[in-house]
């Protein structure tokens, strides 16, 4: 039999387990709580576009975002998982090397480093090197490296910069990472370029286009070069699950369009503003798929010897749908070379053919009229070689572009109009298309929005959709949001 003092230790010793396992839990509490990384994106509430950043895998990211969208959090929150080795979506590293660069030092020490030691728990940083300051109270000074624990052992090093400092304070460093809290200077942007180039590092910016049609707008946002690893994404206030609605509301009340369009959307913005402030990349491009046969309508081509010439082929489906399959677009080359760059594509894509051949093309009028130079028509050349140039095409600018703007956004938010990932300068065109001084768009740029509009005025207007879907037409925006979705999240090439 078991004796009373047996049954007291016993319960003694039960009492002592469940003092030491609440002790253990307060403190695991204790440090969930003072650990602000861990509860990043974790809660009820998630900042989607800022897990599509993160998930990316391109190593130049950009978040074009408005004032309070969570643009700075995601950028800090990178920073750290990188130098940690914790990173949750890529591949980790020991001993990180990499630079936080803001406008000023002053604007360092308010903004990214305030943010950097918010998500560094004091247990994770293994030394700090001041500019000036204490280094027992950093975030009152300013910050010239942090010394941070890496998961794998040893240490990361996380160095703060400032643009008024100068190019110059730039050079020298290999580093495997560089964010760049808000804008950076042109040329302080391509030297960073260079300090990872030999790690193959990555590139991360996160700022509100407040300068205008700066450099991040021609080489990031329009990606003229067609740099594969660049990757952006727009956050406003509305994608930030924090921001009270009511308070978006009142302050959105306050702004006048230009400001708004910056400010709270993060959007580049011109004084003379774009012309189609519809388009949305994110809406109207999607992943190529097998388009039916029947679905095939014309090309057309805005012809340019000199300047580009741009040629797309269009397709419609049974709802009205428009989409751009493919792309020609070339400049300095002449007729013959763009002719059978026409039925290169057009075999490829096992676009319609007539009995002999032939394929048919809308394409501007003026490509009809004979000059001093050549005793044909650009049309008649076309003609000579297996191409239908039709020039009875409707020019009217303003009409046109009320039609392509009637297919981009209708009263109930569809879109008519879809474009292949592949039409890299058409969708470049829609982004950089500004209307200019005497209320007309500028004359650059426009090729690929010219026989857009050709193409578009030669169809009816979009009709107005019934409530009622059928199942295919469900399923098929269905597919084309799988696709834009995937694609925002970084899971599909642009």
């Amino acid at each position: 039999m078991t004796n009373q003092s047996e049954v007291r230790g016993n319960a003694d010793e039960a009492a002592a387990l469940v003092t030491r396992l609440r002790a253990v839990e307060r403190e695991l509490a204790r440090r969930r709580e003072a650990d602000t990384l861990a509860r990043y994106n974790t809660g009820r509430k998630r900042h989607k576009k800022q897990i599509a950043f993160h998930k990316c895998k391109k190593r130049n990211r950009w978040v074009f975002g408005g004032n309070r969208s969570g643009k700075t959090e995601c950028g800090a929150v990178e920073a750290v998982w990188l130098a940690r080795g914790n990173h949750p979506y890529k591949k980790n590293k020991r001993g990180v090397f990499g630079w936080v660069v803001s406008l000023t030092q002053q604007v360092q020490r308010d903004v990214a480093q305030k943010k950097i030691l918010h998500y560094l728990r004091p247990d994770q940083i293994a030394d700090v090197i001041m500019v000036s300051g204490r280094k027992d109270n950093p975030a009152a000074g300013i910050v010239d490296q942090i010394i941070v624990k890496n998961v794998f052992g040893g240490t990361s090093v996380i160095g703060f910069k400032s643009c008024d400092q100068g190019r110059e304070r730039f050079q020298g460093s290999s580093l495997d990472f560089v964010w760049f809290d808000e804008e950076p200077p042109r040329d302080i942007y391509e030297e960073c370029r260079m300090r990872v180039l030999d790690r193959r590092g990555e590139i991360f910016g996160t700022m509100t286009p407040l300068k205008g049609l700066t450099f991040a707008y021609e080489e990031i946002y329009l990606n003229r070069s067609g740099d594969p690893e660049i990757w952006y994404e727009f956050m406003e206030w509305a994608d930030n699950p924090f921001l009270s609605k009511k308070e978006i509301a009142a302050l959105t009340a306050t702004m006048d369009d230009a400001t708004l369009q910056s400010r709270r959307y993060g959007r580049f913005a011109s004084r003379e503003g774009l012309v189609y402030p519809e388009f949305d990349e994110r809406v109207h491009v999607i992943e190529p798929f097998s388009v039916p046969p029947e679905w095939q309508e014309s090309i057309s081509i805005d012809p340019g010897l000199k300047n580009p010439l741009s040629a797309h082929w269009y397709a419609v489906d049974y709802d009205g749908n428009v989409y751009v399959m493919a792309e020609h677009y070339a400049a300095g080359q002449d007729v013959d070379f763009h002719a059978r760059a026409i039925h290169e594509i057009s075999e490829k894509i096992g676009w319609k053919r007539d009995g002999k051949g032939r394929v048919s093309a809308l394409i501007d009028s003026a490509a009809g009229c004979r000059t001093l130079a050549s005793s044909k028509s650009v049309a008649e050349l076309f003609y000579e070689r297996g191409i239908l140039a039709d020039t009875r095409v409707d020019k009217d600018v303003f009409a046109g572009i009320e039609r392509v703007k009637l297919y981009l956004n209708r009263e109930n938010g569809l879109p008519d109009l879809y474009i292949f990932s592949g039409c890299v300068n058409m969708i470049r065109e829609f982004k950089s298309y500004f209307w200019g001084s005497g209320d007309s768009p500028v004359k650059r740029d426009d090729h690929a929005m010219d026989e857009l509009r050709y193409f578009l005025m030669s169809r009816p207007k979009p009709a107005v959709r019934q409530e009622e879907k059928s199942a295919i037409a469900r399923d098929k925006e269905r597919r084309i949001r799988r696709l834009s979705q995937a694609r925002r999240a970084g899971r599909l090439p642009r």
